[in-house]
């Protein structure tokens, strides 16, 4: 099996750890397999590739998209390190309103997997990181939405205090104010 699957303090959030060949020219590894990812639940298909650079500093989120577009995504650091946060924004989860982070870098070459439903966010912490992600539906702008990165009722506990933010990022609502149409199924 060349990926360890590992759920996180909210379970349906996944650390995965692909398995690394290494030898004399390199490394090899697989950054998916479908019939894996399934085994594991992961049964979405993913429809979209994304690539950022970002410098120390810089803090991409809190980001998702509503129904009926909703975007669940696996993201990995291919250069640096980043600091990478999930908050639950599904009404009537045993999770909701809660967050988790984990750090995530080109080294360690582990993945998350975010599934839809929750708000994704990531802040870089090496001097630049370059982050791919794989999303299970398009971009769509009308349903594109996002949570203020230091909302004081989630209390993220980012490492840093003063990010570089898009104008986007420092403008969306608190977590209570969230135009959010997710609801738990259990």
């Amino acid at each position: 099996m060349p990926f360890s699957f590992t759920r996180l303090a909210i379970p349906e959030v996944m650390l995965i750890e692909p398995l690394v060949f290494r030898d004399q020219r390199g490394f090899f590894l697989e950054t998916y397999k479908r019939s894996e990812f399934a085994a594991e639940g992961i049964v979405e298909n993913f429809v979209q590739g994304n690539h950022s650079k970002s410098g120390r500093g810089i803090l991409r989120g809190l980001h998702y998209q509503k129904n009926p577009m909703v975007q669940g995504k696996l993201v990995r650091a291919v250069s640096g390190e980043i600091y990478d946060v999930v908050v639950d924004l599904r009404r009537g989860a045993p999770t909701y309103g809660k967050w988790l982070a984990v750090t995530i870098s080109a080294q360690d070459k582990k993945m998350l997997y975010v599934p839809g439903g929750f708000a994704h966010g990531f802040c870089v912490t090496s001097d630049e990181a370059e982050v791919l992600y794989s999303a299970t539906e398009e971009y769509a702008p009308d349903c594109e939405a996002g949570v203020l990165w230091n909302d004081p009722e989630l209390a993220i506990a980012w490492p840093i205090t003063e990010p570089q933010l898009s104008a986007r990022d420092r403008a969306w609502p608190l977590f209570r104010q969230a135009d959010n149409n997710f609801t738990y199924t259990g």
